[in-house]
């Protein structure tokens, strides 16, 4: 009778529910929690056994339950918020690999490649992103035959992703003497780089080539061969990394591109199986997709894809101000909008 009275007293079931902690405990974010979580529920069930055992302790024991219920339910919103959070960011993950490759129009390709790699660099900035170059090769007349880089941020890969694809440049080139337009094309690629890769690659299909990094960086780039190139035999897929002073660095930085890479070729396949279900949807981020149009003469931006132009390209291209065009895409595609104040 003491113990129905009791528990009845605090509603407290006749035994102690002990919450499935496995998920929380094995995730290294949340595991120390999850510890403090445990001890807060021995605690409890020690002061559930004291009350049993002498019903006159019931008052006292009341505040110290209730503060350990609170304890706890701090604790549970803290973990979910944490495991939420990384759920998010898998899908959208804060990091990704810019690529920029010269198509179409020779050298003025080239040119634009550049140009394109500049205004996203300025974008990141703005939104505080961190950019560092990973590998470049740049064409006879200084632009980018072809370039890659690591872009870490809050949302970058929300926010870039509909940049994959063909851009197009209508312009009348610098060399040009007759003055006739020109049209020059560069593909660009946003690869997310994920925590939990879907991909698994056999060391065996990975062909390892070291050589010496050229550029800025001191003597020992010249000196020690750190470079490091990896081709994937059964894809050919092929990456460099020549930005880190150390091998190891740059090797750990060429197989992060590798596994983006082929993450990215899996979803372009998956896309294009279902491409007839997503008519609705923006592309199917295939690379080879003609997006966007920049228009000099007419100081306007198209993209082809949701049909709508933006003007002032010299701000936009020389400034990094793209939120409205990111935000268009987001919204088109049924994704909350960044904020942003640009004008158009």
């Amino acid at each position: 009778m003491m113990r129905k009275s009791c528990y009845s007293l605090f509603n407290i079931p006749d035994f102690i529910f002990h919450m499935d902690l496995d998920k929380f405990l094995q995730n290294s974010k949340t595991s120390y929690l999850a510890e403090s979580y445990k001890r807060l529920e021995r605690q409890e069930e020690e002061t559930y056994k004291l009350i049993h055992s002498d019903a006159s302790l019931a008052e006292l024991a009341e505040a110290d339950l209730q503060s350990l219920k609170e304890q706890k339910g701090e604790i549970m919103k803290q973990m979910e918020k944490i495991i939420t959070d990384d759920e998010k960011e898998e899908e959208f993950p804060n990091e990704v690999i810019l690529e920029v490759r010269a198509g179409a129009g020779g050298e003025e390709a080239s040119l634009f490649a550049e140009e394109l790699a500049h205004m996203y660099s300025l974008y990141a900035q703005n939104r505080g992103w961190s950019v560092s170059v990973i590998d470049e090769s740049r064409s006879a007349v200084g632009g980018y035959k072809e370039a890659s880089f690591e872009i870490r941020g809050k949302d970058v890969y929300k926010d870039l992703r509909f940049e994959t694809g063909v851009h197009r440049v209508q312009r009348i080139p610098a060399t040009e003497k007759m003055g006739r337009v020109h049209t020059s094309t560069a593909s660009v690629a946003i690869l997310p780089v994920r925590k939990k890769s879907s991909v698994q690659i056999n060391p065996g299909d990975i062909e390892v080539e070291f050589s010496r990094s050229g550029g800025a960086g001191g003597q020992n780039v010249n000196k020690v061969e750190t470079a490091v190139r990896l081709v994937h035999k059964p894809t050919g897929i092929d990456v460099r990394s020549t930005s880190q002073r150390s091998q190891l660095k740059n090797r750990e930085m060429a197989m992060s591109i590798l596994m983006a890479k082929l993450e990215a070729q899996k979803q372009e396949e998956d896309a294009q199986k279902f491409s007839k279900e997503r008519k609705d949807q923006i592309g199917t981020a295939d690379r080879s997709e003609k997006i966007r149009t920049y228009n000099i003469l007419q100081d306007r931006i198209t993209d082809h894809r949701i049909k709508q132009s933006w003007h002032n390209i010299e701000k936009i291209m020389n400034e990094g101000e793209i939120q409205n065009i990111v935000s268009a895409m987001q919204s088109f595609n049924g994704l909350e909008a960044v904020s942003g104040d640009d004008d158009e």
